[in-house]
């Protein structure tokens, strides 16, 4: 159940990051994808670095947002936009 959550939160980490970066869309499937490598990232690098953005839903939400827009932004210099 936590893993079908943790799919959830980075659906929608990947919608909002695409919001805030421009040329950062890759289709619905993609931006979805980034989003969740972006929060399982973006929560294992905090872990092992000892941040925590809050505890909950709004914590993971926040990690997983702020991680997948670095994930996407890293990914249109790739795209070369």
């Amino acid at each position: 159940m936590i893993f079908l959550l943790f799919i959830f939160i980075g659906i929608v980490a990947g919608f909002v990051a695409v919001k805030f970066i421009k040329c950062g869309e890759f289709g619905l499937i993609a931006n979805m994808l980034v989003g969740i490598a972006g929060a399982l990232l973006g929560g294992t690098i905090f872990k092992i670095l000892g941040l925590y953005l809050g505890s909950g839903f709004i914590g993971s939400i926040i990690t997983a947002t702020g991680s997948a827009i670095v994930f996407l932004w890293i990914l249109t210099f790739a795209k070369k936009c």
